[in-house]
This record gives structure tokens, C-alpha cells and sequence, in this order.
């Protein structure tokens, strides 16, 4: 096989192994939302341990770009293609640390607290997770026109955030107690405020490969 053949088809998969590590993130956040929901420790713990699974993918795409690098010494939009894929897989693994830490705040509450979990969490996470359904396909199909929908996307979930947070410090004026309690949602939403910030990372990088302008899709 000729040698730039050769780096397409590694090139390829490597990019497959970078969307199914994205897919590992999205059932993180859905299962860590779920035990914090539904107060089930064992899923949350599950999510946990899973979350060393994505750190070591991570470690993995990162060698095999690097080794990709060294062997073909690629120019111009290769290379640009290369390090992009080391920056996107850096941010999908932080959104799988995003997805863990909302499964820590679960075992952190534990499975007896009264008070109900404020159902914008769950509009939140899935809100988040059409922007990863948007970025994959943004990133499979280097399309600019998909990535640059993700700013939008993101102001709503930063809005929702901004409601959620303000309905928990109501929540902590009335009822001293709960303090605790409140944290760990806070703690939560911001984590997904955060999992679909690094989603829009993933958007600009998208944008960089392809028209190589530097972009801020979260400003």
C-alpha cells in the first residue's frame, strides 16, 4: 500500500476510535445522571471506574497520533488534522472527568437524602447530548455549517445553568439544612455547564482544520 494511502487509512482510524471514545462520554453523563436521580450508588461507582477506561483510550489515541506524526512527518492540512486530534481527544476525555465527578457528587449524597433532584438537570444532559450528536457529526464530516450551530446550543445550557443555580440558592435561604444537598446539584449542573463547554472546544477545533481561524464559540 502506498505510504499516503497508508496515513489515510490510519487516519481514518484513528478518527473512529476518537467518535467511539466521544460515545463512552455520552453514556457516562447519561448513567451518571441517572444514579443521581434514582440515588443508585452501584451505577454511580460503575461510572466511576469506567471513567479509568477513558483516560486510557485517551492515552492510546494520543500515541497512535503521535506515532502517526513521527513515522510520516505529514504537512500543511495533515498535520493540522493530527493536532486536532490530540486537542479534540483531550476535551472528550475531560467531559468523561465532568461525568465522573457528577457520579462522585451522587455517592457524596448518598441514597437517603428526601429532597428531589431538580428535573433541569435532566433537560441540561440532554441537551448536552445533542451537542455531542452535533459535534460527531460536525467532526466525521469536517462540516463548518454544524459545528458553528453548537454556539447557540450552548447559550441555552448556560442559561438553564444560570436557572438551576439560582433556584438552589432560593432553596438554601429557606431551608438551612440542605446545604449539603444543594453543593452537589450546584456541583452537578456546573459539570454539565462544563461537559457541553468542552463539547464547543471540540466545535473551534473543528473550525480550525477546516478554514484555520481561530474561533470562539464560547464567547
Amino acid at each position: 500500500m502506498p505510504s499516503r494511502e497508508q496515513f489515510h487509512t490510519e487516519m481514518e482510524e484513528l478518527n473512529n476510535d476518537i467518535i467511539e471514545l466521544a460515545k463512552r462520554t455520552d453514556q457516562a453523563l447519561r448513567r451518571s445522571i441517572d444514579a443521581l436521580f434514582n440515588q443508585d450508588m452501584d451505577l454511580a461507582r460503575q461510572v466511576v471506574n469506567d471513567d479509568k477506561l477513558i483516560d486510557k483510550e485517551e492515552a492510546s489515541i494520543n500515541d497512535k497520533t503521535i506515532l502517526l506524526i513521527a513515522k510520516q512527518q505529514p504537512v500543511a492540512t495533515d498535520l493540522r488534522r493530527l493536532i486536532i486530534a490530540l486537542r479534540v481527544v483531550t476535551d472528550i476525555e475531560r467531559m468523561g472527568d465532568n461525568a465522573k465527578n457528577i457520579a462522585k457528587s451522587a455517592t457524596r449524597l448518598g441514597d437517603n437524602y428526601l429532597t428531589e433532584v431538580p428535573q433541569d438537570l435532566k433537560l441540561m444532559r440532554d441537551m448536552a447530548l445533542v451537542m455531542l450528536e452535533t459535534a460527531i457529526s460536525a467532526f466525521q464530516h469536517e462540516d463548518i455549517s454544524v459545528a458553528h450551530k453548537l454556539a447557540k446550543m450552548d447559550d441555552k445550557v448556560d442559561k438553564l445553568y444560570k436557572q438551576v443555580v439560582t433556584e438552589l440558592l432560593s432553596e438554601t435561604a429557606t431551608n438551612p439544612d440542605q446545604i449539603q444537598y444543594v453543593m452537589q446539584i450546584a456541583f452537578s449542573a456546573r459539570y454539565i455547564e462544563r461537559f457541553a463547554d468542552h463539547i464547543t472546544n471540540i466545535g473551534e477545533s473543528i473550525l480550525f482544520l477546516v478554514k484555520g481561524e481561530i474561533v470562539d464559540l464560547n464567547d
